[in-house]
């Protein structure tokens, strides 16, 4: 963990500063005046952390800042979003939209941070804190800083930007619709049809002055399920007068394991099954009725994702029975995340403008990852490019550092004046290249 006062932040980040093509417009110029606050949003943000849907405060926070920037502002779109609206005043250019997730994680924060979540919320049935666990904060703040480095020189534009600010990207509470997809079928695109679609997110392991990503299969499809393991509740002094819903639900995840170990042919692409949650019984001596099991599947490959839904059916419904109990099930209990797939043209257009704020080398191609984003619902719609901002301080074990997710993950902030200087560079250059057409 390095926290280190807002001077300082901005003077440790040392970045080449060109002037750039796109209307001979600095990037360093424009993002420098925007640093600090771009800081002290994601501060701000980390301290009041929100669940998906529920994003009440953060939107406010987003909208008030792009309605003040002139912008044309819409809310309440998938419950809690913004979207935001840039028309450059230099004729006409493409349109571009660029989106950043707003959500936070049912986490109880360990940082020690000053400015650390001390929010808790039901979950589940559960009392548990609420953290910027994956970075979101981060990626709020950034999108808020380049729509305001763009406000400022919109005359000299050519075409449009839409900003996007995303709800439950790490899913809708249970019951609800949310994320990319609703905020599609809410129209989204209806009156805006982007020529390309970026983000970006911040990870952990990757050194906070570079930036990865690759062309094609980026990050993995997930697919969330449910098991519900049905027993017969019993005396736990006498367990042949019941069905113990409890060992056959653990044998079902054990056996589960083999449909990766021994029936998918890794060679070709991974796949992964977690299960996440095994939640049954209340007292020492009762073996209870049921007991419920959910977990996330993530592959690559279609043919190889229907074959691992088909096989944890079968695994669930015949491990139970040879207990003696039965199941319900949904596998999988909702429509997932696609795969993330990087445009392979829009990524070459646009690693030239990474490459010029980050500098030689620090522009890496990185193995597909098994993390899922629903980002990967905006490229059905539109040319799509997703990628990785490091946030762990260079010369770090990065092995040894809390991953996304973890109570203790942490931002190192040299991270955020370059991916608002990614995220703007790569605007400029699209508006710019897209207008000289």
């Amino acid at each position: 963990m390095r926290l280190l006062p807002l001077a300082a932040v901005l003077l440790c980040v040392s970045l080449p500063t060109t002037a750039q093509d796109a209307g001979a417009l600095d990037v360093d110029a424009l993002a420098g005046p925007v640093d600090a606050r771009v800081v002290e949003w994601r501060r701000d943000i980390h301290q009041h952390p929100e669940l998906g849907n529920r994003e009440f405060r953060t939107a406010g926070l987003v909208a008030e800042h792009l309605e003040a920037l002139g912008l044309e502002v819409r809310t309440g779109i998938a419950h809690t979003g913004v979207v935001g609206i840039l028309r450059g005043g230099a004729g006409e250019g493409p349109k571009i939209a660029l989106r950043a997730d707003m959500d936070a994680l049912p986490v109880t924060e360990r940082t020690g941070l000053p400015f650390a979540s001390t929010v808790t919320t039901e979950y589940r049935g559960q009392t548990t804190g609420v953290m910027h666990a994956c970075g979101h904060d981060a990626h709020t703040a950034i999108l808020m800083g380049v729509a305001e480095a763009l406000a400022g020189v919109r005359e000299q534009l050519a075409g449009e930007v839409m900003f996007i600010f995303q709800p439950a990207e790490e899913g809708p509470p249970e019951g609800e619709e949310g994320g990319a997809s609703l905020m599609l079928d809410e129209g989204l695109f209806a009156d805006f049809q982007p020529e390309a679609v970026l983000g970006l997110h911040v990870i952990a392991g990757i050194a906070s002055d570079t930036i990865a990503t690759r062309p094609g299969p980026f990050m993995a499809a997930s697919d969330r399920f449910s098991i519900t393991v049905k027993g017969r509740q019993a005396h736990g002094s006498r367990p042949w007068s019941g069905v113990d819903p409890i060992v056959a639900a653990a044998d079902i995840v054990m056996t589960a394991q083999t449909l990766v170990s021994r029936q998918a042919e890794l060679t070709r692409a991974p796949v992964v099954l977690t299960f996440g949650a095994f939640n049954g019984g209340i007292r020492n001596n009762i073996i209870p009725d049921e007991v419920e099991l959910i977990g996330t599947i993530r592959s690559f490959e279609p043919d190889m994702r229907e074959k691992l839904f088909e096989g944890l059916r079968r695994v669930a419904e015949n491990v139970a029975a040879a207990h003696g109990a039965t199941v319900e099930h949904a596998i999988p209990a909702e429509a997932g995340n696609p795969v993330v797939r990087n445009d392979e043209d829009l990524l070459s257009r646009v690693k030239p403008s990474l490459e010029r704020v980050a500098g030689a080398g620090k522009v890496i191609e990185i193995d597909p990852i098994t993390g899922a984003e629903d980002f990967a619902e905006f490229g059905a719609h539109a040319p799509a490019l997703f990628f990785f901002v490091g946030a762990t301080p260079p010369g770090a074990d990065m092995a040894a550092v809390a991953s996304n997710h973890s109570p203790e993950f942490d931002v190192d902030e040299a991270a955020l004046p370059l991916g608002t200087r990614a995220m703007l560079q790569a605007a400029l250059d699209l508006l710019d290249a897209g207008a000289s057409q």
